[in-house]
């Protein structure tokens, strides 16, 4: 080797090890968030996925890690023990949890509708809410209670409650009279297990004055007044994500698979596709007037009213500027 090759090769190493260098101080320099979705992987969170496979996190000076909880421990158990800084769950559900007492706060509000609906086959003969009176209705175990039990509080509807663990095969094999769904998941579940649409009659809970939003972010209020703009930050980052992903479906639905294969679940494409449709027209605030991203008074205000409805004790004060921080606006 000639001394001329000997110096092109010692320079190139000093640039690789310089290179090195900056890239850890880079890494270094930005801000550490542990982010954890409500469930497993899958499109109803692809925004996520997206922002952070794109960059849009790191562009923002974040450092952000993605943990998903399991059946035996939620995203808010996260929240409760540190694991996690910022989480994603029900509106009805951060309430709830800052009604026991925990500073938990809504920092971004992503859906700003309800998915929720009940199902009956049409073989069944209800075809109105009314009849549903008597009927056995299965319910999922966790999370999707507050808007049945009021429903049926105010409209004066008896039914059956039958927990429902992890599958519609009750609903399939006619063990329950109707089944409360989200219709970006279970709904398509049902039509892809052998029963077409024009089968089912659907009752959507928005339809009848429940139109209750669902996935928003949350972190403690500590971490917020530490962490301020680095959340508002992430809050944008993953409003980027969700723009991306709508542009950049094929891309997104690609993505989300490779997440739902690294866990080992099982993943069917058109499903995902069917929940990232779905997903998007959730965020999208239609005929509300709020800008994506952002918590609508009314929505937070019905949604207290609904868990008070549900409580039977009497009235359990918050207010919004309690419990949400608009992390949106510029």
């Amino acid at each position: 080797m000639t001394l001329k090759n000997r110096y092109i090769k010692h320079r190139a190493k000093i640039f690789i090890l310089f290179m090195i260098l900056v890239v850890n101080m880079v890494q270094a320099q930005n801000e550490k968030i542990v982010f954890s979705p409500h469930w497993i992987p899958q499109a109803q969170f692809a925004g996520y996925y997206v922002a952070l496979d794109q960059g849009f996190y790191k562009e923002a000076g974040l450092d952000v890690e993605i943990i998903h909880p399991s059946s035996e421990i939620s995203s808010l158990d996260f929240l409760k023990t540190g694991k996690a800084q910022i989480v994603s769950s029900f509106l009805m559900d951060g309430i709830k949890l800052r009604l026991t007492g925990l500073p938990v706060i809504n920092i971004g509000q992503l859906s700003q509708h309800s998915a929720l609906m009940m199902v009956a086959k049409k073989k069944s003969g209800i075809t109105t809410i009314e009849q549903l009176e008597g009927k056995k209705m299965g319910i999922w175990s966790s999370g999707f209670d507050d808007i049945l039990y009021a429903f049926m509080k105010e409209k004066a509807i008896n039914m059956e409650v039958v927990p429902i663990l992890n599958t519609i095969n009750l609903f399939l094999m006619d063990g329950i009279d109707a089944l409360t769904v989200m219709n970006f998941n279970e709904y398509d579940q049902i039509i892809n297990s052998g029963i077409n649409e024009d089968e089912l009659n659907k009752f959507y809970f928005a339809n009848y004055g429940y139109d209750i939003p669902e996935d928003g972010l949350y972190c403690l209020e500590e971490t917020y007044i530490n962490k301020k703009e680095s959340l508002k930050k992430f809050v944008l980052a993953t409003l980027k994500g969700w723009e991306y992903a709508g542009n950049n479906k094929e891309y997104t639905i690609d993505l989300v698979v490779a997440q739902m294969k690294k866990a080992h679940l099982s993943n069917n494409k058109a499903h995902q596709k069917w929940m990232l449709d779905r997903v998007l027209e959730l965020i999208s605030p239609g005929y509300k007037e709020v800008q994506k991203g952002e918590l609508l008074k009314y929505d937070f205000e019905h949604a207290l009213d609904l868990i008070n409805l549900n409580s039977g004790n009497n009235k359990i004060e918050l207010t919004i500027e309690e419990f949400y921080r608009n992390s949106v606006k510029q």
